[in-house]
C-alpha cells in the first residue's frame, strides 16, 4: 500500500553542494579567494601583509555578504545584478515595435553651440524601444508570445479541500495527480489578488430598493447597501482569481526529460534552429495553437472529477488580465475597448452637416417682426372652436 509523500514548499530552493552552500556561492567564494591568493602571491615581495589585508579584508567580505546574504527570498548578488541592469537600460520606453526613429534633420541642424549644454542632458533621457513579452491576443483569446510561443489563459473554479471527508480529499488529490502527470509543457497555476470595487453593487441595490414589493424587503436592501459601503470604506477588499496558463512553443523542442522539461542540449538546439530559421511561419504558429487547444480540453477532462471547472478567457478578459498584471493598481478599470500600445488615439471632427442650419435676418426684419402682432397658434385656434 502506497504512503503519502509530503513535497516541500519550497520545490524551487537551489541544491545544496557542500557545508549548506549552493554551486553559486561556492563559485563566488571560491573566485574570489582565489583571486585574492593570485594578488598576495604577485605582490607580497612589495608589499606588506598588513598593507595587503586592508585591501584585501573589505573585498573578501564583500564578496561574503554578496554569496551568503539574502532579502525578500534573493541573494544579494542577484539583486545587485538586477539593480546593475535596471541602471544601465534606457529609463523611458515607447511602443515602437520597429524601433526608434532618429530625430529629423531638420531639428538636428537647428542645435546651435548655445544649446549644446541642453543637448547633453536630453541624451540622458532619449526613449527606447519598448519590448513586451506578449505582443498581442488573438480574437480566439490566444495570446501571442512571439519567438516564444503562444499562450492561452483559463479561469478554474475552487474547490474546499478542508471540508471534504477523507476519503473524498484523497479522490481530489488522485485526480490533480492524475493531471500533473498528463503535463508534458509548460503550465502555471497562478493565483492573483485584485481589489474589488462594490460601488456598482451599492448603486444597484439602492436604484432597485424602491421597487421591491414589500416595505421590509426595501427597507433589507437599503441596509444591505450601507452595510457595504461601510465595508469598502473601512478595509482593502480583495479578490482572488484562479488562472491557468497553458504554454506552447510554435517550434518543437524535441524530446523532454523526466522532470517533463526540455534538456539542456534539447533547448540549445532549438536556439541555434531559431536563429537559423528566421521567421516563424502561420502554420507553425496555427499548429502551436491547436495544441493549446487539445491541452486545454485535456485539462477540462482531468479536473472535472474533481469539482473544477475550466474556463477559457476571450480576448477581452485575457486583456484585460494582461493589463491587470501589467498596472495593478490603476483606477481604470481595464477593458477590451481600450486603445492599444501601437494605436493612436484621435478624435472625429464634428461634421458641418449635421450642424442645424442658422437661419440670419436683417435688422430691419426682425424690428419688424419684433413690433407685429403675435401670430395664432394652433393651441389658440382650438380653444376658440376653429378646429
Amino acid at each position: 500500500m502506497t504512503q503519502p509523500v509530503r513535497i516541500p514548499a519550497d520545490v524551487d530552493r537551489e541544491d545544496r553542494v557542500l557545508a549548506n552552500l549552493t554551486v553559486r556561492q561556492l563559485a563566488i567564494l571560491a573566485v574570489t579567494g582565489i583571486v585574492l591568493y593570485g594578488g598576495w602571491t604577485l605582490a607580497r615581495g612589495v608589499v606588506p601583509l598588513p598593507a595587503f589585508l586592508i585591501v584585501a579584508i573589505p573585498i573578501g567580505v564583500t564578496a561574503a555578504v554578496l554569496a551568503l546574504g539574502r532579502r525578500d527570498g534573493m541573494s544579494l548578488d542577484r539583486l545587485v545584478l538586477a539593480a546593475l541592469r535596471q541602471r544601465l537600460q534606457p529609463r523611458r520606453r515607447v511602443a515602437a515595435p520597429e524601433g526608434v526613429r532618429p530625430a529629423p534633420e531638420w531639428l538636428t541642424s537647428s542645435i546651435t553651440a548655445s544649446d549644446a549644454t541642453g543637448a547633453a542632458g536630453t541624451s540622458e533621457v532619449s526613449p527606447a524601444a519598448l519590448r513586451l513579452p506578449a505582443e498581442g491576443v488573438t480574437e480566439a483569446g490566444v495570446v501571442d508570445l512571439g519567438p516564444d510561443g503562444v499562450a492561452m489563459v483559463a479561469v478554474a473554479s475552487t474547490v474546499n479541500f478542508a471540508l471534504r471527508t477523507p476519503g473524498e480529499q484523497e479522490a481530489l488529490v488522485a485526480s490533480f495527480g492524475r493531471y500533473l502527470h498528463s503535463i508534458s509543457a509548460p503550465v502555471q497555476v497562478l493565483i492573483r489578488a485584485e481589489r474589488l470595487d462594490l460601488s456598482r453593487q451599492i448603486s444597484d441595490l439602492r436604484e432597485a430598493a424602491p421597487g421591491l414589493p414589500h416595505p421590509m424587503l426595501e427597507a433589507a436592501a437599503r441596509e444591505h447597501a450601507t452595510y457595504l459601503d461601510q465595508l469598502r470604506r473601512s478595509t482593502d477588499l480583495l479578490r482572488r482569481q484562479v488562472l491557468l496558463v497553458l504554454r506552447e512553443p510554435v517550434r518543437a523542442t524535441g524530446p523532454t526529460d523526466g522532470l517533463g522539461g526540455a534538456s539542456p542540449l534539447t533547448l540549445l538546439r532549438a536556439r541555434r534552429a531559431r536563429g537559423r530559421d528566421g521567421e516563424i511561419t502561420e502554420t507553425a504558429r496555427r499548429s502551436a495553437e491547436a495544441r493549446l487547444v487539445r491541452r486545454l480540453g485535456e485539462a477540462t477532462e482531468l479536473l472535472s472529477p474533481a469539482g473544477i471547472t475550466i474556463t477559457p478567457l476571450d480576448a477581452g478578459q485575457a486583456t484585460a488580465v494582461l493589463a491587470t498584471a501589467c498596472n495593478p493598481d490603476s483606477l481604470i478599470p481595464p477593458s477590451a475597448g481600450l486603445a492599444g500600445a501601437d494605436e493612436v488615439i484621435t478624435t472625429a471632427a464634428p461634421d458641418p452637416d449635421d450642424e442645424p442650419p442658422v437661419h440670419h435676418r436683417s435688422t430691419a426684419t426682425r424690428a419688424g417682426r419684433d413690433n407685429a402682432p403675435p401670430e395664432p397658434s394652433a393651441l389658440d385656434e382650438w380653444e376658440g372652436g376653429d378646429l
